[in-house]
């Protein structure tokens, strides 16, 4: 997983509540078990007509936004079933960071196990950052301060120590567990000669 750095950008917003995974990233698209490749599909019933073709009223089929890094959205992102496939749609499009006022629970705790920074903050603050989509100016995420920084104007967000430290350096679940190879291999020895037949059976 890529380490979050700062990240500055465009955002683009979706103005709609309660967008769920099935929207994000349809079910006809969760065959692959690869993280890459879905970012095409992405919120394919809302970007593309009947036919296929792109919908050019959709915010993330024109310049600059379909470059954006930073997504703004209504309240409530990511409900309905817990497919990891949407983060993964998300990030294979580009989008490294979410700001919504509320997330579904499991499709926050999956952003940071794909390298997405899901941010919470009040609906005031994301009004004056829908204006600066609006103007297609850039605002700036510091994951180390905590904090958006837009025009003269700096908003604090809360986040967990714990997934923090995982945005910061690139950690997901294998690499977590990577982090304590020497200690599974010491136990696997400790097995193989306390209790050969635990292994043996594995």
């Amino acid at each position: 997983m890529e380490k979050f750095t700062n990240l500055k950008s465009i955002p683009s917003y979706l103005s709609l509540q309660n967008i769920d995974t099935d929207m994000i990233i349809p079910k006809q698209f969760l065959k692959t078990i690869k993280r890459t490749g879905l970012g095409k599909s992405l919120f394919y019933e809302m970007r593309y007509d009947e036919n296929g073709q792109e919908n050019k009223n959709f915010i993330l089929n024109n310049e600059p936004y379909n470059k954006s890094k930073i997504l703004l959205t209504g309240k409530n992102f990511g409900c309905g079933s817990s497919r990891e496939h949407a983060p993964w749609a998300l990030s294979d499009f580009g989008i490294k960071c979410v700001i919504s006022s509320s997330f579904a629970d499991i499709f926050y705790n999956n952003c940071f196990k794909n390298g997405i920074l899901p941010i919470k903050i009040d609906d005031k603050t994301i009004s004056e950052l829908v204006e600066y989509s609006k103007r297609k100016e850039k605002i700036e995420i510091s994951l180390d301060k905590q904090e958006i920084k837009y025009g003269n104007k700096n908003s604090k967000f809360e986040i967990d120590a714990f997934k923090k430290k995982c945005l910061i350096e690139g950690l997901d679940d294998i690499a977590l567990s990577m982090e304590k190879i020497n200690k599974i291999d010491q136990y696997e020895k400790k097995l193989q000669t306390t209790k050969p037949w635990v292994l043996n059976n594995g």
